[in-house]
């Protein structure tokens, strides 16, 4: 495959996915976007709607439409900002909510700092789309919050999950699937692409160029932002965004294997013994995305064979003959979970070219487009649109889990057309 057409294949995948999206999830009814598309695509108008689908809605139009001038991205974009605003933003005491029922009335209060982490990926990402001044405002907002509520002042790291009113809860977990514990490589890596967005938003003092005025709705666009930014508030971002990358590199990466660890307790003892190849593959180009934004020529150079070294164990462990990635072993026994899941195909696809591009080495490229390749042949629904959730070795769909939901988003999918 010529890098040519590995472009227009992308492209046109991108523009496929959201125009699913579009077409599919819109709620005309109670505003925003539904819930819920089950794996048999039958729609769930009355499911509950999480803050995580919408923020990754958000974050994908805004981010195409910053790429492709596409005029209905940008009124989708505009939809998922104002319905997040109006919904999830808690206008008393900061943050966003967890959910809200079809109707738009909060569910599920709790501040979880994941969630956090992509209200501040996509507002900032809408900034640099329309120069919005109130996103960037409110994305600062929860950036500042977050540095005072969520960041562990003695040992460092942040914990996980806050009630309303930002006290620390019980039950941090982010989903019946991940361990109660307190500081997590998942909240830690989405913080981390969520402040380097941020980053690359703040310093900026004007409506951005790229998107001319008449392409955008009028209401969206404030002129100018002189107040807002300060240069301790840049500064501020961008020292937060140095202490995630020194977190990864002497608490999440092991230094022996490579793998990053995915669980800890307050005091950094390590609580997990499972391998996540998606989330190894995925932070090796996250955290060079980082520290390229930083523009700090020893933070690139230290971080540079970490993240090569990542996606090579990916590449050695993880990668098989058709192309596909598998999901996770355990250590304590060595079992694989060899199902394929749509976003660890998405993120290897990235990761294996980052590397490429990064190095030159041809077996990284190869790795991207084959198993480019796979996801374009056998995860994509050629009846009902989007991606599946995940396909066994054999090849065979999963029905049961969702097309589109709290999880299920165009987020990995997009981004990897993106990128």
């Amino acid at each position: 495959m010529t890098d040519q057409q590995f472009a227009v294949e992308r492209q046109t995948e991108l523009h496929n996915l959201l125009r699913w999206w579009m077409k599919h999830m819109v709620d005309d009814v109670n505003g925003g976007f539904y819930g819920r598309i089950d794996g048999q695509n039958n729609l769930h108008p009355s499911a509950e709607k999480g803050v995580i689908l919408n923020t990754r809605i958000l974050w994908a139009f805004s981010a195409a439409a910053r790429k492709t001038g596409n005029s209905d991205y940008i009124k989708m974009a505009t939809r998922a900002h104002n319905y997040l605003i109006d919904k999830f933003l808690d206008k008393e005491q900061g943050g966003v909510y967890w959910s809200v029922d079809f109707l738009g009335q909060p569910l599920q209060t709790k501040k979880q700092v994941y969630a956090q982490a992509f209200a501040i990926y996509a507002l900032s990402e809408f900034y640099l789309l329309t120069g919005n001044a109130s996103s960037l405002e409110i994305a600062l907002n929860i950036f500042q919050l977050l540095e005072k509520n969520a960041l562990d002042p003695t040992q460092n790291g942040y914990y996980e999950a806050y009630s309303k009113d930002w006290q620390l809860l019980d039950d941090l977990r982010l989903s019946d699937k991940d361990a109660n514990e307190a500081k997590t490589q998942n909240t830690h890596l989405h913080l981390l692409e969520a402040y380097a967005n941020l980053l690359r938003a703040v310093p900026r003092n004007s409506v951005p160029e790229h998107v001319p005025r008449n392409s955008v709705p009028g209401h969206v666009f404030r002129n100018s932002v002189p107040e807002l930014i300060s240069p301790e508030q840049s500064s501020g971002v961008q020292h937060a965004l140095e202490n995630l990358i020194n977190l990864f590199l002497e608490k999440f990466i092991d230094p022996k294997t490579a793998h990053i660890h995915l669980f800890f307790d307050e005091n950094w003892q390590l609580k997990s013994d499972i391998v996540s190849f998606g989330h190894d593959i995925e932070a090796s180009w996250l955290i060079w995305d980082a520290a390229q934004t930083i523009e700090n020529q020893e933070i690139i150079e230290k971080v540079k064979p970490v993240c090569l070294r990542i996606a090579e164990i990916t590449l050695q462990e993880a990668l098989e003959p058709d192309g596909s990635v598998i999901n996770q072993r355990w250590n304590s026994d060595g079992r694989l979970d060899t199902d394929r899941i749509w976003w660890v195909q998405a993120e290897a696809i990235v990761g294996f070219w980052n590397a490429f591009r990064m190095t030159g080495d041809t077996r990284f490229r190869k790795a991207a487009l084959d198993c480019w390749r796979f996801t374009y042949n056998k995860m994509r629904d050629p009846v009902g649109g989007e991606w599946y959730w995940r396909i066994s070795a054999a090849g065979e769909n999963y029905p049961e889990e969702d097309k589109a939901g709290f999880w299920k988003c165009p987020y990995h999918n997009a981004r990897a057309m993106l990128h």
